[in-house]
């Protein structure tokens, strides 16, 4: 410091004036810090084991973030999981430098401020540091909270858990209201969708036991009323498995949003390979939606006609490509809008289903099962 004041002593005039600003701005400069973006996570969701039957929000804010810059979320449940959907990696930052999103639960959860030219890894084993398009980073414990017991109804002798909060079976993230769904006097299962606030809020249960191997019928009492949009699912699910082809295979009543395709598909997942997929029209009127799953095949059949009467085979198709090995899956049965569509009527879409049955798979060494026929009303 004595040398600076003697080097500024020596300067004319001018020059010292000059000198004096400079060193007060380099000062002020200091003092206001680097500029060195920061993240936080401000609404931290529960922690849980992870899967894909439940969702919930998440929110966190910027400081010093550029245009252009985007939030990356990752969930760890094993590993970390890119959130919400593997499709749709990146949540925006808004003009007040908050984000919001919705995750999968997991144990712990994390925010990266990223490059826009970032592309993240669906899945880690650990955490990327700063650096390489990772601008800033945070990881936070999932609150411990006492989960409330999911919600049940009892349907054709079996206990369903009813689906609640936010799910991505759609392949996009749906509101599901218990409400959505309930049986009636003669025990028969409801699904609703209603149009709320902008939105469609959806339904969905789930067997809480695996059934393996055998026989699942559905008797469906109509399904070609509903609008194009709407989806209605009966499939199999292993929440506890690590990839996205979780043992599904699927019965799907839909349009997809075009009112010129067919309204019914059999899939063994994945579904972009062309064998794992058949499309076909379904008729209106009651229909018994069925599969047979033994070890690698599965055979599908839609069988209409009167509940009581004899069965009209609609469809029927074998597939022995891609057919998984049971294991912890379950039944599901949904009902949900296909990419959250524009609703030209507000109007409820329901469907009824009047019966679930299994038949396991005969052992080896025992008689085979009869082939897929009618399943009558009690």
């Amino acid at each position: 410091m004595h040398n600076i004041a003697a080097a500024l002593r020596s300067k004319p005039a001018p020059v010292l004036l000059l000198a004096i600003a400079g060193l007060l701005i380099a000062g002020c400069r200091s003092g206001m810090g680097t500029g060195r973006p920061t993240i936080e996570i401000t609404q931290v969701p529960d922690a849980a084991t992870g899967g894909p039957a439940q969702m919930e929000p998440i929110a966190g804010q910027v400081h010093d973030a550029k245009p252009g810059e985007q939030i990356v979320l990752y969930a760890h449940s094993g590993v970390w999981w890119l959130q919400p959907l593997t499709n749709e990696p990146y949540t925006k930052i808004q003009p007040d430098s908050t984000w919001r999103n919705v995750t999968h639960l997991g144990t712990d959860y994390a925010a990266l401020l990223v490059e826009p030219s970032y592309l993240p890894a669906p899945k880690l084993s650990t955490l990327p540091a700063e650096g390489n398009g990772v601008l800033a980073i945070i990881a936070v414990k999932g609150n411990a909270v006492l989960a409330p017991a999911a919600p049940t109804l009892r349907f054709s002798g079996y206990t369903w858990t009813v689906q609640t909060g936010i799910s991505d079976h759609g392949g996009q993230p749906y509101a599901y209201d218990p409400a959505n769904a309930w049986t009636d006097q003669k025990g028969y299962l409801h699904l609703r969708m209603d149009y709320r606030n902008g939105r469609w809020s959806c339904a969905e249960v789930s067997l809480r036991q695996s059934l393996g191997y055998g026989t699942y019928r559905f008797l469906v009492e109509d399904s070609a009323h509903l609008r194009p949009s709407a989806v209605m699912g009966m499939f199999t699910w292993d929440d506890a498995r690590s990839t996205n082809f979780r043992n599904e295979l699927d019965i799907e009543l839909s349009r997809w949003g075009d009112p010129s395709k067919a309204n019914a598909q059999y899939v063994v997942q994945p579904f972009y390979a062309p064998e794992n997929l058949v499309r076909f029209n379904v008729p209106a009127g009651p229909m018994t939606q069925m599969f047979r799953w033994e070890p690698g095949k599965v055979i599908f059949s839609t069988i209409g006609g009167s509940p009581t009467g004899p069965g009209q085979v609609i469809e029927q198709h074998v597939f022995t490509s891609d057919v998984p090995v049971a294991a912890n899956e379950k039944v599901h049965i949904d009902l949900y809008d296909f990419h959250h569509s524009d609703s030209s009527s507000n109007q409820p879409q329901e469907v009824v289903i009047e019966k679930f049955e299994f038949a396991p798979a005969p052992k080896p060494g025992t008689a085979k099962a009869s082939p897929p026929g009618k399943l009558r009303k009690q």
